[in-house]
């Protein structure tokens, strides 16, 4: 037999490298691949390598039907799922790995609904049955409402209407309940929060004060006429402070006087001007003497003066030092406020409690605010003028007596108050545009034109 001698290559050069023949290695290293993904021979058991025949030769065909066939098909995995099967026998390389499992939180219903275990999940399951049997009574029965007899402005709860929703012990919440109803066709219109509870201490209707009365007793008129000087007071106040903060922050000056610095501001540069004509000579031989000394910079050169290491040193030391004495000095200061607990303590507890007065006070105008008018619009609500009449202009009985308001205006002010209405003023009159009026041609007089008078200028010239 003889032996084929391999052929010699140079390798000297990298391209040489690639005509060598590696087949041999790389099938070596498939195959070692393929057993490590499938599996050795000497691994396998015999049951996994052969497999005993033992059907008869002439198999009985059965014809399935489509049932049966569906059936046997919803068994076997998908297709388009097998490329997700893991079938390498491959080990893993990090043997303590740590494997999470992840845990569901919170009770799986549905899994108590098809296999319930404990007593509590059969006792779930009859509730469920019988709620929605009585639900499905509820649903059958066609009742119509009387809209008469129902109060529009009572607050009403849906659930009350359908059992099984409102239960005492909390299980199902208001967004659970919601949930239902839109699915059983009885959906709740949500409305806005300040519908369930009052945003003003404001009264539908509020007596007149009695000193408003035609023949008022004294206390009443006095009570009265106190109010309406407070309120004019405060109104005088707040006006005198607008004006001491803008107006009269700046200084008045008489026209005279603001003539007088407007002039002098335009003619700053002329007196100037007339300064430098006189004294142009005097410049002159200031350069003369200027060029005739050397020039010099106005930044001298920078020198580099490196520190010594004396002065290094020296630093450092101080440094240390500095350092050092910062630390005394904070030791120092826990041992003097070790010393002061108690002051500290004091401090503390007194600062506690001007925070709690704080927070009471600003919970105190916080309430207070909630009740007040809101602004709806582009306006702040403000309280109309108290009808008053002086001690010689009350009448004295009801033929005498003059009418001071209006039943109409005291009703709409009464509804911007409850924030029913936005605040408005009176537009007033309005002005109505001047409108440029000319008659059109076709109703014109028949008079002189302008082409006629162009003709006869013409006939002038020539």
């Amino acid at each position: 037999m003889s032996v084929v001698k391999k052929k010699r290559i140079s390798k000297k050069n990298k391209s040489a490298w690639r005509k060598t023949d590696i087949k041999d290695v790389e099938e070596f290293l498939e195959e070692q691949r393929q057993e490590e993904r499938v599996g050795s021979f000497t691994e396998k058991k015999d049951d996994e390598l052969f497999i005993v025949d033992a059907t008869p030769l002439k198999p009985k065909q059965t014809v399935l039907t489509a049932k049966q066939k569906r059936k046997l098909n919803a068994k076997k995995p998908l297709r388009s799922l097998e490329a997700l099967n893991n079938t390498s026998k491959v080990q893993d390389p990090i043997a303590k790995r740590n494997r999470v499992r992840q845990k569901r939180n919170g009770r799986n219903i549905e899994e108590e609904v098809r296999n319930p275990t404990k007593p509590r999940h059969f006792q779930a399951n009859k509730d469920r049955e019988e709620y929605y049997k009585a639900l499905e009574k509820k649903l059958s029965k066609d009742r119509k409402s009387d809209i008469a007899a129902r109060d529009v402005w009572a607050e009403e709860d849906f659930r009350d209407k359908m059992p099984g929703l409102k239960d005492e012990k909390g299980w199902i919440s208001k967004e659970l309940a919601l949930y239902v109803a839109m699915n059983v066709g009885k959906p709740a219109v949500k409305v806005h929060d300040s519908i369930r509870h009052r945003t003003t201490k404001a009264k539908n209707f509020e007596a007149p004060h009695p000193g408003m009365s035609y023949n008022p007793s004294l206390e009443d008129h006095q009570d009265l006429l106190k109010k309406v000087v407070d309120r004019e007071e405060r109104i005088i106040k707040t006006e005198n402070h607008l004006k001491r903060v803008t107006t009269q922050m700046f200084s008045k000056v008489t026209p005279e006087e603001r003539d007088r610095r407007r002039l002098e501001e335009m003619r700053s540069g002329l007196d100037e001007e007339a300064e430098d004509g006189n004294s142009a000579d005097d410049d002159d031989e200031k350069n003369n003497k200027a060029d005739s000394e050397a020039y010099k910079s106005i930044n001298p050169p920078v020198e580099n003066k490196k520190k010594s290491k004396q002065s290094r040193r020296k630093e450092l030391r101080q440094k240390e030092l500095k350092k050092k004495h910062e630390e005394k000095k904070a030791l120092k200061k826990q041992t003097a406020d070790l010393n002061r607990i108690k002051s500290i303590k004091a401090e503390v507890v007194a600062e506690e409690e001007q925070l709690n007065i704080l927070k009471k006070h600003r919970k105190k105008v916080a309430l207070k605010k909630k009740f007040e008018p809101k602004r709806l619009g582009r306006l702040k609500y403000v309280d109309p003028d108290i009808d008053v009449n002086m001690p010689d202009e009350i009448p004295g009985n009801l033929r005498n007596a003059k009418p001071e308001s209006s039943l109409l205006i005291d009703r709409f002010k009464n509804f911007q108050k409850r924030n029913i209405l936005p605040v408005s003023v009176a537009a007033g009159k309005q002005k109505s545009k001047k409108i440029k009026r000319f008659p059109r041609s076709s109703h014109k007089d028949p008079g002189v034109s302008f082409q006629m008078l162009r003709e006869q200028r013409k006939a002038a010239q020539a």
